[in-house]
């Protein structure tokens, strides 16, 4: 763009003749800091500048001359894409109404205008561009700023609240005449409020954005489709070429006029108010049939303004002739626009569609933009972000591409951070979404974390114990193992059982009158935390006394009955959760930060590594650049359309207890309604030939300084064709960024699916079966009496009828035999185990999943009970019939007593096992409990003799 260089005839400098103002449609950083503005100014007369998305995403997708603000704000700011956008816009704003400032003193405020969009996003949202327009004209605070509001039906309100503000407005995707009226009614109300109210009107300056030549390429197309066609009008048709969207502007520029000469209009006048001046916009030529001026020359009139483009703006300096042309044929434009009309050239519908149009593309241009902006961030932070990367087979990667793409037209991410549930059942979603925001929160209340954390150190603990069940336990368990102890902060223990020997082990591990015990529970109703409390709680009192509540710390929301207890028994803190976060979406609330606080993570430095995964998977952040999109999206498409339900997650040790986290939170919040995702943790990774093709493969890995020995097994099952998503973490602390995209991803694949990801119906059903177990316990002394269907030397065989019919055999092998011979292909094997998970159970497990794997080449899940019945127990029961179950139960060498109860830990467990094959048996599910009397070492290798023949 080139400035006039000489003291000549100069058609824009000309144009103040007629009282028209050239303002400018264009902004980047280089040319309103490199003086091409000011020279713009100076020697064109240009009166205004104005932005849109388009015009912004070139700038910004363009070359590095935002770089160093994009450097500068990053390096001090931990911001959304969408966040740092809109700093480097208000930046190029602000300097620009700089720079027009003394054209806006010297014309008294009805000139020098620089205009500035409202989200696109937001063009049917008339309360969200209400608050979005306040916003925008306080972070520019110039008052030459022009706020731009698009004039959508739904936008018009906004229009009279914005102006009733004292907000400047220029109005734009004005096509029709009908909506130009809408906008002058609204901008006439709103000027009435603003004097009702007190406000100067002299100050308030707006423009209507009438735009032109779009309208002529649809009418133009009409036309010679028809003319190609043989239309009996071909040459009455040809006439009007060119010629519709000029008849269209002069009668909008007819109905202004007359409108200034009505009594409301000078009413205002009267008190101070400045003129809606039309402003022309599409104004360059898009036909090379017509002259590259044609929208600028024949739209010249009084108290007007034209914003022209760059190439535009020099063809007119050039060669533009300055007469006032809008006045001048009127009549002619009305036999034109009649003569559109007898044909059916249908401008109504023609303007329609182009409101439509125009948003869409402002969209997709904000979109793009937002990308451009989204991928420097990404760049340019770096290793301050884990990253994805993703081998999928070209069919897989074809359709996630299109769901992504479904995703941006829809706007669905925007729906789901607005929390929307229409991005899944139109449910009560939208009640369970506060997890999106309490990284903020958290931030926002570090201190109540900090001296807490303070005091812990300053009591100087040797151990932390945290008792709880699935969401109030996973996380905390991802923290401890993963961060291990820190100086200055007792070891944090994590018991999430009520196997008896399992509780007896963590008795042992700490000193009850220098321990610290945290019971987390969100409802403050659930049985396990309540018997564990009970437990420590009595062993504290006997090694403390009264001072026993000092040692304790409640985490619950409010108004539970944990809270009511904690109040009663002196606890030292109470922590509340929020009731509208569920238990496995709670990680980053004070359910995994109070035990972080408690064991001496650096929280301050944690949360704001979930903060920046919070903000590159934000609302802003165009689905094929966003995280949690991204991965959600392939997670929800993989299962739905190729079968590939089982999320199998391998993990570098270093950070391997993440997968028992993600394990709950993929199984609770998708496992329902016979649809789901099975996510498979720790299942040691085998050659290509031990999978079939239901897998999906998530690959969590600490960059190293050297290679992990599983990158070489995930390059074979690449190369073997499988799926594999690889997320790099640069250090540990960056799972707080994993737990957050997990999180969105999760909430994301729910949607796919079409379930509510926030619900667990199938909790409750075994809740119910282990309460009628209890009860009955302790009504009569002792649990119902049950029979097995078989007993061979230290196994009982348990199974439901439907079941145990199909498990004939005369010995374990051959009972075995006939349960697994029941898997098919795309089934997988579930191992539920109630008995201690220590070093010698867990290799036991996994020793047995992989013979299962490898026989019959199917994914397995080893669980221990009943930590897994508040995580993988929903997807197991709720999800797709699937699945090939064997419980295994044991004699519990040693029992514990529940103080206050009269049932123990034992019977609690026992009940527990029961209620859950209940409702396996129940849902129809091939499940066989062989319960191991005697000593469990022996009973687990003389079972795993017996598994071993049976495959």
């Amino acid at each position: 763009m080139t400035a006039s260089s000489h003291k000549g005839a100069n058609p824009l400098r000309d144009l103040a003749a007629v009282q028209q103002s050239p303002w400018f449609d264009f902004i980047r950083r280089s040319f309103v800091e490199d003086g091409s503005l000011t020279r713009l100014v100076q020697e064109d007369d240009v009166r205004g500048v104005t932005s849109n998305p388009a015009i912004f995403q070139k700038a910004m997708g363009e070359g590095t001359e935002y770089d160093a603000q994009i450097r500068e704000v990053l390096a001090h700011e931990i911001v959304s894409p969408g966040a740092l956008y809109e700093k480097l816009a208000v930046r190029d704003i602000k300097t620009a109404a700089h720079i027009l400032a003394p054209v806006y003193e010297a014309s008294h405020k009805k000139d020098g205008f620089v205009s500035l969009e409202v989200s696109p996003y937001l063009a049917r949202d008339g309360k969200g561009t209400t608050h979005e327009a306040a916003r925008l004209w306080a972070d520019v605070a110039e008052s030459n700023l022009m706020i731009k509001i698009p004039a959508t039906p739904e936008s018009i309100p906004a229009i009279r609240e914005t102006i009733a503000a004292g907000i400047n407005v220029n109005v734009t995707l004005i096509f029709a005449l009908s909506a130009y009226k809408a906008v002058v009614e609204a901008w006439l109300a709103g000027l009435e409020d603003l004097h009702k109210k007190g406000g100067d009107l002299s100050k308030v300056a707006s423009v209507a954005s009438f735009f032109v030549s779009r309208i002529d390429g649809k009418i133009d197309a009409d036309i010679d489709r028809r003319v190609k066609a043989g239309d009996k009008d071909a040459e009455t048709l040809k006439a009007l070429r060119g010629k519709v969207a000029i008849a269209n502007a002069k009668e909008a520029y007819a109905y202004w006029q007359e409108m200034v000469k009505t009594p409301r209009w000078k009413t205002l006048e009267a008190a101070g108010a400045q003129p809606q001046r039309l402003l022309w916009a599409s104004t360059g030529t898009k036909d090379k049939a017509y002259s590259d001026v044609l929208y600028v020359d024949s739209l010249i009139g009084p108290h007007t303004v034209n914003t022209v483009p760059p190439a535009t703006m020099d063809a007119f300096r050039d060669h533009g002739t300055v007469a006032e042309t809008l006045t001048k044929g009127l009549e002619d434009a009305r036999h034109v626009l009649a003569e559109a009309k007898r044909l059916k050239l249908d401008l109504d519908g023609v303007t329609a569609t182009l409101v439509d149009e125009g948003v869409t593309s402002f969209e997709e241009a904000f979109d793009s933009l937002l990308g451009s902006v989204a991928a420097k961030q990404q760049a340019m932070l770096a290793d301050k972000l884990t990253d994805m990367k993703t081998s999928l087979p070209a069919p897989l990667e074809e359709a996630v591409q299109k769901g992504l793409d479904a995703w941006r037209k829809d706007g669905t991410i925007r729906k789901l951070w607005a929390k929307d549930a229409s991005v899944w059942t139109n449910g009560p979603e939208g009640d369970w979404l506060n997890w999106l925001t309490i990284v903020d929160d958290r931030l926002a209340h570090l201190s109540e974390l900090e001296s807490f954390q303070a005091e812990v150190k300053a009591r100087n603990f040797h151990q932390v114990l945290l008792m709880g069940m699935g969401g109030s336990s996973l996380g905390p368990e991802v923290l401890a193992m993963t961060f291990g102890k820190h100086e200055g902060f007792g070891h944090l223990y994590v018991l999430d059982s009520t196997d008896p020997q399992q509780v007896a082990t963590f008795e042992k591990k700490i000193d009850p009158a220098n321990t610290l015990f945290i019971v987390a529970s969100k409802s403050g109703g659930t049985l396990e935390p309540n018997i564990m409390l009970a437990y420590f709680h009595d062993l504290a009192k006997r090694a403390l006394g009264e001072k026993a509540g000092s040692h304790f710390v409640a985490i619950t929301d409010p108004g539970s009955k944990l809270e009511a207890q904690a109040k009663k028994d002196g606890f030292w803190k109470i922590f509340a959760g929020d009731p509208k976060i569920g238990g496995r979406y709670s990680v980053l609330s004070n359910f995994g930060m109070v035990p972080a606080a408690a064991a001496g993570l650096p929280l301050k430095l944690f949360l704001e590594d979930a903060l920046r995964g919070v903000r590159m998977s934000d609302a802003s952040v165009p689905p094929a650049l966003n995280p949690g999109v991204m991965l959600g999206t392939i997670m929800g498409v993989a299962a739905t359309q190729f079968g590939r339900d089982k999320l199998t997650i391998v993990a570098t040790p270093q950070i391997a207890d993440f997968g028992a986290w993600m394990e709950q939170l993929i199984a609770e919040s998708t496992g329902k309604h016979g649809k789901g995702i099975i996510p498979i943790d720790d299942e040691t990774l085998g050659g290509p030939k031990r999978y079939g093709t239901d897998r999906l493969f998530v690959y969590l890995r600490l960059v190293p300084e050297h290679r992990h020995e599983q990158d070489e097994a995930i390059a074979t099952l690449i190369d073997a064709g499988q799926p594999v998503i690889t997320i790099n973490l640069h250090s540990k602390r960056q799972i707080a960024q994993e737990f957050f995209r997990w999180e969105i991803a999760t909430a994301v694949a729910g949607a796919f699916l079409g379930i509510d990801p926030f619900d667990q119906p199938d909790v409750e059903a075994s809740k119910v079966e282990t309460r009628k177990l209890t009860d009955a316990y302790n009504q009569t002394g002792k649990l119902p009496a049950e029979q097995p269907f078989a007993q061979h030397g230290s196994f009982s065989f348990f199974a439901d009828p439907a079941n145990a019919k199909a498990l004939k055999g005369d010995s374990a092998e051959a009972i075995l035999k006939a349960h697994f011979n029941r898997v098919k292909a795309g089934d997988y094997v579930g191992l539920l185990a109630y008995i201690e998970r220590d070093r010698a159970t867990m290799e036991w497990i996994q020793h047995t999943r992989l013979k299962i794997r490898d026989a019959k080449t199917i994914a397995t899940a080893a669980e221990f009970g009943p930590r897994f019945l508040h995580s993988t127990g929903q997807a197991y029961k709720g999800g797709p019939d699937t699945g090939v179950f064997l419980q295994i139960t044991a004699d519990d060498a040693k029992d514990l007593p529940v103080p206050g109860a009269n049932y123990s830990f034992g019977v609690v467990k026992a009940a527990q096992a029961r209620g859950d094959f209940d409702v396996l048996a129940e849902r129809g599910r091939r499940a066989l409990r062989v319960h191991i009397h005697g000593s469990l070492k022996d009973g687990l290798a003389a079972l795993a003799t017996a598994l071993h023949g049976a495959l």
